[in-house]
């Protein structure tokens, strides 16, 4: 066993405050990540500070012309959201596809995004959406912070706090989840905006993490149905290949991934 102080903030500021204090403090959201990291000792830090307790975190509203979700939002709370299924259905489907009850219940969506596992559902909901995610200290737009596979923009003790998505548009994910993890193998989020503007984020499948798809994104501008990707093919070499999927397979499921999404945008 290791020393470790367990910490629960209250506010923001109480939570920055604790992380300023600590040597190597860690801020605990749901804890789907963190926990087990910590079990398997491949992290050790000397304080947790606990978010559960910040109850401005967990608020869901509109805010102009954007759903904000709170950081520590539950992934149950965002697919049993009445403003999301209003606003965003796509979003309320897609955090009901996460993990499984358990995780889902205790899932954060601030959780989830600041960890940004290359499997991870929320990364191409928000980069499709050209989301927004704000922290203590700035906003960043969803392009800017999802630069490599765990990695983010975030700066050191810098706290997510909510994310914006703006609801002048629809979406839609689809995704092949491993059987066990319930991680997509490959997922696929294409949003289309009133003025027709589509934009398509990969999740599971990129070398680096989440990408958006050009080639997709330009097909479907000309023609927005299932079938205009008949033809399409993703190059492999630029995808994944590990003990769950070649590259080759998630190439194919890209695409039919995004078939399926455009085909419930259409419904």
């Amino acid at each position: 066993m290791y020393d470790l102080t367990y910490k629960k903030a209250k506010s923001c500021d109480a939570a920055r405050e604790l992380l300023a204090a600590a040597d190597d403090g860690k801020l605990l959201a749901g804890g789907m990540t963190l926990v087990p990291t910590l079990k398997q000792r491949l992290a050790a830090p000397d304080m947790l500070v606990d978010l559960d307790g910040v109850d401005d975190f967990k608020t869901i509203m509109l805010c102009d012309n954007n759903l904000q979700i709170g950081a520590m939002a539950t992934h149950a709370a965002v697919a049993d959201s009445e403003l999301v299924h209003t606003h965003l259905p796509g979003v309320a489907a897609l955090a009901g596809q996460i993990g499984d009850p358990h995780v889902r219940n205790r899932g954060t969506v601030g959780g989830s995004v600041a960890n940004n596992d290359p499997a991870a559902c929320y990364p191409a909901a928000l980069l499709a959406t050209n989301a927004r995610i704000h922290t203590d200290q700035q906003i960043f737009a969803a392009k800017d912070f999802f630069v490599g596979m765990f990695e983010t923009a975030l700066d050191t003790n810098e706290i997510i706090t909510a994310i914006h998505i703006p609801i002048d548009q629809k979406c839609a994910y689809v995704k092949c989840p491993n059987p066990a993890s319930r991680y997509a193998l490959a997922g696929v989020c294409v949003a289309r905006r009133h003025d027709g503007n589509v934009q398509v984020a990969v999740t599971g499948a990129g070398q680096d993490g989440v990408f958006r798809a050009d080639e997709i994104e330009a097909v479907l501008a000309e023609n927005f149905a299932p079938d205009a990707l008949d033809a399409m093919s993703i190059d492999p070499d630029l995808l994944l290949s590990d003990m769950h999927a070649n590259a080759e397979f998630r190439a194919h499921l890209v695409v039919q991934m995004a078939k399926q999404a455009v085909a419930k945008l259409q419904d």
